[in-house]
């Protein structure tokens, strides 16, 4: 038997293998991934009263916060001024750094219950909050821009301008902490 036949002989069986072995990886890592993001039906996220909290840099303290509110309060405690994205009880909100108007990393999968229902012909409305801190010119016309962002990434996912509406809340001071107000929710109607 020359090399050559040998050669072809390890690669027809490692060929396979390998090919059995990354089907293997990838079946465990989206069970595993489904069952974490509740995507597997019978999951712990799948109940409905969710929360669930979607940044880069959550910290365990983040995570280890009994509500939503407690995360970001935890958030602020730590100086960790990134923007995140909770989902609560069918609410999306979207909270932002200091100053600034930046949608938070995965924004198209916290949207999914809201673009599936605007699909079925409901309305997505989006109210923006801003802190107490600072010009209150200055903080409407952020909050109205971060507003304007959620809006623009509905619409890049495919949602109608009709099916969109953008309403200022009673209260634009959000309640709670700097960090807790500088959010826009978006809820189904």
């Amino acid at each position: 038997m020359s090399d050559q036949e040998s050669n072809e002989q390890r690669l027809a069986f490692w060929l396979p293998a390998a090919a059995v072995a990354l089907t293997t990886a990838a079946v465990l890592f989206f069970s595993v991934w489904g069952w974490q993001t509740g995507r597997i039906e019978g999951s712990e996220q799948t109940a409905a009263s969710e929360t669930i909290i979607i940044s880069e840099t959550a910290t365990a303290t983040e995570m280890a916060a009994s509500s939503p509110a407690d995360a970001i309060l935890a958030a602020d405690t730590q100086n960790n001024d990134d923007a995140k994205i909770i989902i609560e009880n069918g609410i999306v909100k979207f909270y932002f750094a200091t100053g600034k108007a930046d949608l938070a990393a995965g924004a198209g999968e916290a949207l999914q219950d809201v673009l599936a229902g605007v699909k079925e012909g409901r309305k997505a409305v989006i109210s923006g909050f801003h802190d107490e801190t600072g010009n209150q010119a200055q903080n409407e016309e952020l909050s109205k821009q971060r507003a304007f962002a959620v809006r623009d990434a509905l619409l890049g996912f495919g949602v109608p301008e009709a099916q969109i509406e953008l309403r200022k809340p009673e209260n634009a001071e959000g309640s709670g902490s700097n960090a807790e107000a500088r959010r826009v929710e978006v809820v189904l109607e």
